[in-house]
C-alpha cells in the first residue's frame, strides 16, 4: 500500500499513518460534532440540495487549501471532531440517510477520499437519498474517480482563475486549472441536472463565492463555466463575511458590493447560465456552523 500521499494537488508525500498532511489530518476520518451530534440538518443549502428537510451535513475536519477567509476555520485548521474508521464511517452515513433529511452531504471529505469511498461502497446499495459530495474543488480527477457509482451529485467551488488570487488568499497558485481538471471529471461522472420533486438526484453545481475585489475573476469563471460546462448549475453566492479574515489582508475587510456582486450574476446571465444567487442577509457570521 502507497504510504506516501498523492491524493490531493497538493501531493504533499506524508505517511499519513504516521503524521498529518499538508491537510492537517492523519488518514483516519475526521468528523466534527456540531451540538455534540456527527451530522446536522443543514437547512441553508440551496433549495434543491436542502429542500424543506435539509440536507444531512457530515462536515469533515481539515482541509488541502487553507484559505485565510475560511467560516469554518475552527475545524477546517486543526482536528477537533471524531475519529472514524471505515466502518464507523460507513453507519455514520447509513444513519444520516435514515434521518429523514431529503440529502446526504460529505463536506470537505476529498482528503479523506480512501477512507470515505471505502465507507460508501459498504452502504451504498441501502442509500436511498441523492449523496451529495461538497468540495473546495482543490481535487485531482484520479480521486475523483474513486467516487464513480457512489455519489449522486457535486458540488464543488470554483473560487479562482486568477492564479495571483488563488495563491494570496488560498496558497494555490494552480487552483484555477486544477479546478477545471476536477469539475470536467465530475460532469463525465455524474451528467444532469435530474431534479426530482425539486431536489437535485444527479448532476454537478458549481458554487462560486464572490470575494471583495473579485469581480472580474467571477465574470471570468462564469464565462469559464458556460463555454466548458454549459449543463452544469452555477450557484453565486454573497455569503463571504469579512469577520473571519485576519487583518493581514485589509483589501478583504469589508462585505462585497451589490455592483460587485451583481456583476458576476449579470455575466452568468450574459452566459446563458441556470441555478441560484442569494440576498444580502446571507453575509453573516450567524449562517456558519456552530462546532463549539
Amino acid at each position: 500500500m502507497e504510504l506516501t500521499c498523492r491524493d490531493c494537488p497538493r501531493r504533499c508525500g506524508a505517511d499519513r499513518t504516521a503524521r498529518a498532511g499538508y491537510c492537517g489530518m492523519t488518514d483516519t476520518a475526521e468528523v466534527a460534532e456540531i451540538g455534540g451530534r456527527p451530522f446536522v440538518l443543514h437547512r441553508f443549502e440551496e433549495p434543491v440540495v436542502s429542500g424543506t428537510k435539509g440536507t444531512a451535513a457530515i462536515f469533515f475536519c481539515g482541509c488541502n487549501l487553507g484559505c485565510v477567509y475560511c467560516q469554518n476555520r475552527r475545524i477546517s485548521f486543526r482536528g477537533r471532531g471524531r475519529m472514524l474508521d471505515v466502518d464507523a464511517l460507513a453507519r455514520l452515513i447509513a444513519e444520516a440517510a435514515r434521518s429523514g433529511a431529503h440529502s446526504v452531504s460529505l463536506i470537505t471529505a476529498g482528503h479523506f477520499i480512501r477512507p470515505v469511498s471505502e465507507a460508501l461502497r459498504l452502504v451504498r446499495p441501502d442509500i436511498e437519498v441523492p449523496v451529495v459530495w461538497n468540495s473546495g474543488g482543490y481535487e485531482s480527477p484520479e480521486s475523483i474517480d474513486r467516487l464513480a457509482g457512489l455519489v449522486d451529485v457535486f458540488l464543488p467551488d470554483f473560487k479562482y482563475l486568477d492564479p495571483d488570487r488563488a495563491a494570496r488568499y488560498s496558497h494555490a497558485p494552480d487552483y484555477g486549472q486544477t479546478a477545471v481538471a476536477c469539475i470536467r471529471r465530475m460532469t463525465e461522472l455524474a451528467p444532469g441536472p435530474v431534479i426530482e420533486n425539486g431536489i437535485l438526484s444527479k448532476g454537478v453545481l458549481i458554487r462560486h463565492l464572490v470575494l471583495p475585489g473579485g469581480r472580474r475573476d467571477g465574470e471570468n469563471i462564469m464565462r469559464c463555466i458556460a463555454d466548458k460546462f454549459p449543463r452544469a448549475l452555477v450557484s453565486i453566492m454573497r455569503q463571504y463575511t469579512p469577520a473571519f479574515c485576519p487583518d493581514a489582508y485589509p483589501e478583504l475587510k469589508r462585505k462585497v458590493t451589490s455592483f460587485e456582486y451583481d456583476s458576476v450574476v449579470n455575466a452568468a446571465a450574459d452566459a446563458g447560465l441556470k441555478g441560484f444567487m442569494q440576498g444580502k442577509e446571507s453575509a453573516d457570521a450567524r449562517y456558519t456552523p456552530d462546532f463549539d
